[in-house]
């Protein structure tokens, strides 16, 4: 019998996956704990239209991440931010990714994920620095922080 699974089973298939199966384990397993259920022609037509929005979602992820990836890498956009710091150019504290990421959203109305800003550790100088940023799975851009005494 030819099923669509619809969670992951060990061992069998995953989530979306059409294969056929033998009749008992089918009916008296996959179906009836709702693991699975019938690949009827209705069944592939809507399991075809799920696949095709999750396709169209991930482009349209992929197009927004492009743009922005733009944007940040232009020469004009710099985050400016502000902290008390010592003569030596060391900062009383320190600025971490979520920091960065609400100065982005305030200054340029870019709304980004603390989690995406790859920052090993936080900046604790003043001047320049190039922060990477993880947008979307094979793109990552460059924001350049400032960082200035107040």
């Amino acid at each position: 019998m030819r099923v669509i699974f619809t969670q992951d089973v060990r061992g069998r298939g995953k989530r979306g996956e059409v294969k056929e199966v033998a009749d008992g384990y089918a009916q008296n397993y996959l179906i009836k704990n709702g693991k699975a259920k019938k690949a009827t022609p209705a069944a592939m037509r809507e399991l075809q239209a799920q696949q095709a929005a999750q396709q169209r979602e991930k482009d349209e992820e992929y197009a927004s991440a492009e743009m922005i990836k733009n944007f940040l890498e232009k020469d004009e956009t710099v985050v400016e931010l502000h902290s008390k710091a010592g003569s030596d150019g060391r900062l009383f504290g320190s600025i971490p990714s979520k920091q960065i990421a609400q100065a982005l959203n305030q200054q340029f109305k870019i709304d980004l994920d603390k989690r995406k800003i790859v920052l090993p550790e936080p900046i604790k100088t003043l001047g320049y620095t190039n922060v990477p940023v993880k947008l979307y799975p094979g793109i990552e851009a460059k924001i350049r922080v400032h960082v200035s005494e107040k």
